[in-house]
């Protein structure tokens, strides 16, 4: 998990019995951060006022890739600003800040979406992608985007705005089908 402080997110893997590591987003690319299999960026990794996480995205852009091209997944909730342009990732993504409740809907199937199976709608939302050209495979009430996916080489990146803790099946998934990489 790239975070820079103890975060109530980390009790969620003792309680799958799945090893985290908290790492700073400035180590990307350096012999500092551990092969992993999942790589996270938690919700608000943009904001000021929670993190400084952000502040090493932009450096990291090739480490990122490199990860998600080798087998890794990389999921990333959303940065809790207005409005935001990931543009340390290999693809296009902009971030509107919303906060909503809905039932998620499903566009096809994908494995991703397992990151809210047991979850009891609504989820909380904080926003939705504006643009993207990643595969879209959940979105809100209203047909906005709340989870896309683009798979790069042999891994991919999951981003999502739903605001709720994953689900124990997204990582028993994730888990079994990668390989650890080195971002």
């Amino acid at each position: 998990m790239l975070w820079d402080c103890p975060l109530l997110f980390e009790k969620l893997f003792v309680e799958y019995e799945l090893e985290c590591t908290r790492a700073l987003s400035t180590s990307l690319g350096t012999p500092y951060l551990p092969a992993c299999k999942v790589l996270i960026l938690p919700t608000g990794f943009a904001n000021k006022q929670y993190t400084k996480t952000g502040v090493g995205l932009k450096h990291g852009q090739r480490s990122l890739e490199k990860f998600v091209t080798k087998g890794g997944t990389l999921l990333v909730f959303s940065p809790l600003v207005p409005q935001y342009e990931y543009e340390w990732l290999p693809f296009s993504l902009k971030y509107v800040m919303e906060e909503n409740s809905c039932t998620p809907q499903p566009v096809g199937k994908h494995e991703a979406q397992k990151l809210v199976e047991n979850i009891c709608p609504p989820v909380g939302c904080d926003g939705y992608f504006a643009e993207t050209d990643a595969d879209v495979v959940l979105t809100d009430d209203r047909g906005r985007p709340i989870m896309v996916v683009k798979e790069i080489g042999e891994g991919m990146v999951v981003a999502t705005t739903i605001h709720e803790l994953p689900s124990a099946g997204f990582f028993e998934c994730r888990v079994a089908c990668t390989k650890k990489v080195k971002a």
